[in-house]
């Protein structure tokens, strides 16, 4: 694979895996780093990016879903509400940093959205989570490398 579709191809896949799809870029990072270890430092930027730009996608989908909080068919219960509203009374913005979790982690970037979390400090949170996951993940890689 070129190295331009790659990274696309990373970005693309990293996207989808932090929407309410399922999926895992660390595989497809992993994989790449193992064809092109001299892109270490792009392929972590296109991975951030891609799965900071999916976050951002379903807190634009929460804020756009509070419009119609109340309807029979809202897809997120009262009580799932007031729970996501107890947490970020608790912790504050900083429960962000875990958006990249598995199972909890995507709904709580939509639930940061439906609670009208203030988008800088979302970005700024989720991206920094989501950095330092890939960073493990190449760290995990190149551990691997230098034991073979």
């Amino acid at each position: 694979m070129e190295a331009l579709s790659a990274h696309v191809a990373l970005a693309a896949v990293a996207f989808l895996a932090a929407t309410i799809l399922p999926g895992s870029s660390e595989v497809f990072l992993a994989a790449l780093l193992i064809q092109r270890p001299e892109d270490f430092a792009t392929l972590f930027v296109a991975a951030t990016m891609g799965n900071t730009a999916g976050a951002a996608l379903n807190w634009a989908f929460g804020r756009w879903l509070t419009r119609f909080s109340g309807r029979r068919w809202f897809p997120v219960s009262a009580p799932w509400i007031e729970r996501a509203s107890g947490w970020f009374g608790k912790y504050g913005t900083w429960l962000l940093l875990f958006s990249w979790v598995p199972i909890v982690g995507d709904p709580l970037t939509v639930a940061a959205g439906l609670l009208r979390v203030r988008f800088a400090p979302f970005l700024l949170l989720v991206a920094l989570g989501k950095a330092a996951r890939y960073a493990a993940v190449i760290g995990g890689v190149e551990a691997v490398r230098s034991w073979l």
